[in-house]
């Protein structure tokens, strides 16, 4: 039986992380964009963005669908990659709840592909896309307890301010006083 990765909560900019992995709350195009997204591609500079073309001119031409996840060079980042996963859009008429879970499960798994054992995680669509900040966290912790496995052995929540930091360590203590 393999460890559960140990998970942290990092109040701070991923940009920054010193990770094997960071994963980019990407939009479909994989070509850069505003929030988390834009601040990856300008930190990390052009290699990132030359190789997301190379996977929009293959196998991702129609851009990479919601709750999937694909890597990259992390570029000038002091991560190693950079795994880009699509979050939905929430939306109160329609649970998405299982493609939010799906982007973390898939980040967990090309992370671990790449032999990745720290990953650096931001609130993914809790920005622009919506989804609420309690069951975003709620959410994530779960799918991370559930699917990290591998050479992962560490998982990094980065929040960018300290409301975002203070209820994911709420649905953090939750989590754990559940399992």
């Amino acid at each position: 039986m393999t460890s559960r990765p140990s998970i942290v909560l990092v109040r701070g900019d991923i940009t920054e992380q010193d990770t094997d992995v960071i994963v980019n709350a990407a939009n479909s195009s994989l070509l850069g964009g505003g929030g988390v997204d834009g601040a990856i591609h300008r930190r990390g500079g052009p290699a990132i963005l030359d190789e997301c073309r190379k996977l929009r001119a293959g196998h991702y031409g129609r851009g990479l669908p919601t709750g999937r996840a694909v890597a990259t060079t992390a570029g000038n980042l002091a991560a190693r990659w950079v795994v880009h996963t699509v979050g939905p859009v929430h939306s109160p008429e329609e649970d998405r709840s299982g493609l939010l879970a799906s982007c973390y499960r898939e980040s967990l798994r090309v992370a671990a592909e790449l032999g990745a054992e720290t990953v650096a995680f931001p609130a993914i669509s809790t920005g622009i896309y919506g989804w609420p900040m309690d069951d975003g966290a709620r959410i994530a912790i779960r799918t991370v307890r559930e699917e990290a496995a591998g050479p992962v052995r560490e998982v990094r929540f980065v929040l960018f301010d300290q409301a975002a930091y203070e209820v994911f360590a709420t649905a953090l203590a939750a989590g754990s006083a559940e399992g």
